[in-house]
């Protein structure tokens, strides 16, 4: 009973926060300009898990400089100051050949899976992969069983290092990328390379259709270089902050951390829906509210029958301007063997 209404004094709390201004800055400097702008996002966390420990904390702390040079050359530089340390996010040089071809190189996130595309700023879910604290059962890749976080810690999806091509025309778009394979600010292990590819068709000017695949690149128990097959398809039905919202997603391939007998990678499956409704107050203080529910699903071997299991989470975004919001998710995952467990977070989102 103490922690629940601990857990409502700090929902009353940050709730009477004052909004946050929806604006960015442009500067200029020595041979171009720069817009600068930011998100700050402050998370509490709290598991039924008992030895989880419950916790205030920073989730993302980015400062963003987008740099034009001029109709041909822009950039991105996006440090991370959470946890206590510094570690860059989106970080290239963009050359704009066209609407249809522009070439980048640097760390960008990779081309593929809708969810890990989504910005965080856009999001209504607090955690992509549902995590709760205490919880580390799914084989392979730890944690919980659920689709972002199958993609991620496979290596398929996220951010990592290398060069990557997208444009668009008319209704179609596309994006596709070679990359180190080893994630967000690590050097690479070996001399092979990591690919992946997505293909966007707008059937509607509020329905997208998406194919994913990707090559994975690893280095197996005998030291030598392999690589390992991923693919993803996905809907997309409506728009940020536009009424309803229905972003589904499957996916599946190697699950190269998880190996059979034969040092062989075995099979992975992933599923997740997420639907939303965002509703305009036309207030001052509260300009709108958004409920959401997800249901995501992960089978990280499917030659065993109980090793997988499921994530759902209901919540509720409270808009104060733009993407300026605060909200709370309550992720409850029940794994095929063993016991349901939950985690209840609140997070605030700054964006400026």
């Amino acid at each position: 009973m103490q922690r629940r209404l601990t857990l409502f004094a700090i929902f009353a709390f940050v709730v009477a926060l004052p909004a946050a201004a929806d604006a960015q800055t442009e500067i200029s400097s020595r041979a171009s300009s720069i817009r600068i702008g930011g998100r700050a996002h402050a998370q509490y966390s709290a598991s039924s898990v008992s030895a989880a420990h419950n916790d205030f904390f920073f989730r993302r702390i980015r400062l963003i400089a987008d740099i034009t040079i001029n109709d041909f050359v822009s950039a991105r530089i996006q440090p991370d100051f959470s946890g206590g340390a510094t570690a860059l996010q989106d970080t290239y040089v963009r050359l704009n050949f066209s609407s249809g071809f522009r070439v980048y190189m640097g760390q960008f996130k990779r081309a593929f899976d809708l969810f890990e595309l989504s910005s965080s700023t856009d999001l209504s879910l607090i955690e992509r992969d549902g995590r709760v604290e205490g919880v580390s059962t799914c084989a392979g890749v730890g944690s919980l069983c659920s689709y972002s976080r199958l993609t991620e810690k496979l290596g398929f999806a996220g951010r990592d290092q290398g060069i990557k091509v997208d444009g668009s025309s008319g209704r179609v778009s596309y994006e596709a990328s070679v990359t180190n394979g080893t994630g967000i600010n690590v050097a690479d292990e070996n001399d092979a390379k990591s690919f992946s590819g997505r293909l966007s068709i707008a059937a509607t000017d509020k329905v997208t259709l998406s194919g994913n695949l990707a090559i994975h690149d690893w280095v197996d128990p005998t030291d030598e270089n392999a690589q390992a097959l991923g693919w993803s398809a996905d809907l997309q039905v409506g728009d940020w902050r536009d009424g309803v919202l229905l972003q589904a997603a499957v996916a599946g391939g190697d699950n190269w951390k998880e190996l059979d007998a034969g040092n062989e990678p075995v099979a992975f499956v992933a599923a997740q829906v997420v639907a939303s409704y965002y509703h305009p107050l036309g207030g001052t203080r509260i300009s709108g509210i958004e409920p959401l529910v997800r249901l995501s699903m992960g089978d990280p071997n499917t030659n065993l029958d109980s090793d997988g299991g499921t994530v759902f989470t209901p919540g509720l975004m409270f808009y104060f301007a733009g993407k300026n919001k605060i909200g709370t998710n309550v992720d409850i995952y029940s794994p095929q063997a063993g016991d349901t467990e939950f985690s209840f977070k609140i997070q605030t989102f700054l964006y400026f």
